[in-house]
């Protein structure tokens, strides 16, 4: 905003406007000065406020996109591409067996309040996220973890029960950054981490802020930004007026993808299509009549011309998908071609299952954009092949979690997953599909029996065509990454392998 003034006060003192030298120097200075303390700051705006701002107590992705990779690091990070990255381990080894995984940690590493980060800290993460009185919202994740040895300060090792091929990569997760023993009980409101950015202030229903950590322990990489705002704003044409008015830099994740063309031709903003891990996907009960007939769900899933549905729900941007998988994750397949748009079939199939008028259900739509309207466009297809949905609207996420996931009081449901490659919750038990199928269970232990990408890859390729031929959710599309901020921001992630806003390789152009 500031730097874009700049050019007309000078063409107006070319312009016959005399001044005195040094009030000339006085103004250049006024304007010079504030440019500068810009070009260190940043006001990012998010549509969700979290509910808390330590990662390893609450699953919302908000609390992640506010600290991690920012004021939280893990034993390993994720990068923009997806692939593991080494962070406060600077090293691993995994014996052959995959039960044993011995790193070695970066020293001289502290915490924002002073504490040393060592061994017996990242044990005591560890132990905390994974024991028996742990509320990490992904606790399966350290499951297999049977012991924890700190045979030096600089020294971890995981003793497993079993080969975990994922381990590596749930280990990137925000649930499972590293926290100080003197600061957890605290850090859902005060978080202290060992990241390249401090806690400053949460003001809730409004903004949190965060200022650079001048004694950041990775002397690689030089952090940009002496302060960040996030700004809580839910609204999406609130969203878009405080973007045109200057009043925030950045929306990594805006919120309505039928505004994006409003941004066409502004001088100053930037619009960004990027891929996420998001599937809209909509979930049956697999053990409630008539979903419990395979036939009835390849018969649904055969009545939804995906696009038509991405036309509706999201202004046409987005990705059909045919499983629970994204073009994203490694040993994609598209499976969209599997049970392709044929409302005849559709309708063959239905009578095949006893069901030669249709039948009648509820749809629980949980309350966001996506969810109604991609609720609707499904609606009036159904309608096509003579069945008939009811559409429920559920407050999310009290109610919905409450019915869906919890009670499993509901018939279909519509939900966009956020967590990557998740293929594995069809064989969670219990989990509010209620899909249960011994071949695919097979198929998500065997992936982690190995540390092979490869052939960690082969096997979900597989995992993928029993979901498409099976159909226990009605999968619909993955959502893009919407991003719209000041062209002269560097850095902002344009894809999402999880959801996050990194911000330690951000800065303004120079």
């Amino acid at each position: 905003m500031i730097t874009s003034l700049l050019p007309a006060p000078f063409t107006r003192l070319a312009h016959g406007i005399f001044l005195s030298a040094a009030l000339s120097v006085a103004m250049m200075a006024c304007a010079v000065m504030p440019a500068q303390a810009g070009k260190a700051a940043l006001n990012l705006a998010m549509s969700v406020e979290p509910t808390g701002l330590d990662p390893t107590i609450a699953a919302p992705v908000a609390i992640g996109q506010v600290t991690w990779q920012n004021i939280f690091e893990g034993l390993v990070s994720i990068d923009e591409v997806g692939k593991v990255r080494p962070q406060l381990a600077k090293s691993w080894e995994i014996s052959p067996d995959g039960l044993t995984y011995r790193f070695k940690l970066q020293t001289g590493v502290k915490f924002h309040d002073g504490e040393a980060f060592d061994s017996a800290t990242a044990k005591f993460a560890l132990e905390r996220a994974r024991g028996k009185d742990s509320v990490n919202p992904q606790k399966r994740f350290f499951a297999s973890i049977a012991s924890i040895d700190t045979p030096d300060p600089e020294t971890l090792v995981l003793r497993l029960s079993q080969p975990t091929g994922s381990l590596l990569y749930w280990l990137g997760w925000p649930a499972s950054v590293m926290v100080g023993p003197k600061s957890a009980a605290s850090d859902k409101t005060h978080p202290v981490g060992t990241g390249p950015f401090k806690f400053v202030n949460w003001a809730k229903g409004d903004k949190v802020e965060l200022a650079k950590n001048e004694a950041y322990w990775n002397s690689q990489v030089s952090v940009k930004l002496d302060k960040v705002t996030f700004r809580f704003i839910a609204d999406p044409q609130a969203q878009a007026a405080a973007l045109k008015a200057g009043d925030v830099d950045a929306i990594p994740e805006f919120a309505a993808p039928e505004l994006m063309s409003s941004f066409e031709g502004d001088r100053r903003l930037v619009t960004k299509i990027g891929n996420t891990e998001l599937k809209v996907v909509a979930g049956m009960n697999n053990s409630r009549k008539p979903f419990d007939d395979k036939r009835v769900r390849q018969a649904l899933m055969m009545a939804i011309d995906r696009q038509t549905v991405i036309d509706g729900a999201w202004s046409g941007l987005g990705t059909a998908i045919g499983s629970h998988y994204t073009p994203n994750d490694p040993g994609y397949q598209d499976m969209t071609g599997v049970l392709p748009y044929d409302p005849e079939k559709a309708k063959a199939l239905l009578a095949q299952a006893g069901y030669p008028n249709g039948f009648t259900f509820t749809i629980k739509s949980p309350q966001m954009a996506y969810a109604p309207r991609s609720a609707q466009v499904m609606q009036a297809m159904f309608a096509e092949i003579g069945v008939t949905m009811n559409i429920e609207p559920t407050e999310f996420p009290a109610k919905w979690v409450q019915d869906v996931m919890k009670d499993r009081a509901y018939e279909m449901t519509i939900v966009a997953h956020a967590e990557p490659m998740d293929i594995d919750i069809y064989s969670r038990d219990p989990y509010y599909f209620n899909y249960k199928n011994p071949v695919f269970n097979d198929l998500m232990k065997k992936v982690q029996e190995t540390t092979d990408p490869a052939l960690q890859s082969k096997i979900n390729v597989e995992a993928q065509k029993i979901l498409a031929e099976d159909v226990p959710a009605l999968y619909l599309f993955a959502m893009p990454k919407l991003g719209v901020w000041d062209k002269n921001l560097k850095g902002l992630w344009e894809n999402e392998p999880i959801p996050s806003n990194v911000l330690t390789n951000v800065a303004w152009k120079e």
